[in-house]
């Protein structure tokens, strides 16, 4: 005889009836990815032995039914420099970053802060690496630090190298979808 699983997701009515109450910080977290629809702006900072920095812009969209959030960024041009997608995967917030060193990190929320608004992602695992050890992103930090202004932090090292280069973003919204 096969066991049979029964998984259950609780997504409550709030008290007024207005809203859903989520059940779990991702949840609860992602919610606050979805709200950052729309077209962004601000700039980006290197440290850790680069020394770039520049403006940027962003723009955050809903796709899969609102299943997923399409991160884009742009620095310097019209093609996007950089693209994240963020989900939810069981009961963890899961993040696979599309980078322009030619990798693709995925990366799992191991630390929500629901007080600091601010979430912080492990790398699971990488595609797209070489032999010479391309540097690619091992961590990642999102603070929404109020709807319309956000920091990012994207921490660069390669498997070969203890090198550790981290680049801040710094938006602000300026339009809403």
């Amino acid at each position: 005889m096969r066991p049979t699983i029964f998984a259950t997701l609780a997504i409550l009515v709030t008290p007024d009836g207005t809203g859903m109450a989520w059940e779990t910080a991702a949840d609860r977290f992602y919610e606050q990815l979805r709200q950052l629809e729309g077209e962004w702006e601000g700039t980006f900072q290197w440290s850790g032995g680069r020394t770039e920095s520049g403006p940027v812009r962003a723009t955050y969209s809903l796709t899969a039914g609102g299943h997923a959030v399409i991160e884009q960024l742009f620095m310097g041009g019209a093609v996007p420099s950089m693209s994240s997608i963020y989900h939810i995967h069981a009961d963890e917030l899961r993040m696979t970053h599309y980078c322009i060193s030619r990798t693709q990190p995925r990366l799992k929320a191991t630390r929500i802060d629901e007080a600091d608004r601010t979430a912080e992602f492990d790398v699971i695992d990488v595609t797209g690496t070489d032999p010479q050890g391309r540097p690619h992103v091992r961590r990642f930090r999102i603070q929404t630090t109020d709807p319309d202004h956000l920091r990012i932090w994207f921490t660069f090292t390669a498997e070969t190298s203890s090198k550790v280069e981290i680049e801040e973003i710094t938006l602000q919204r300026v339009k809403k979808t």
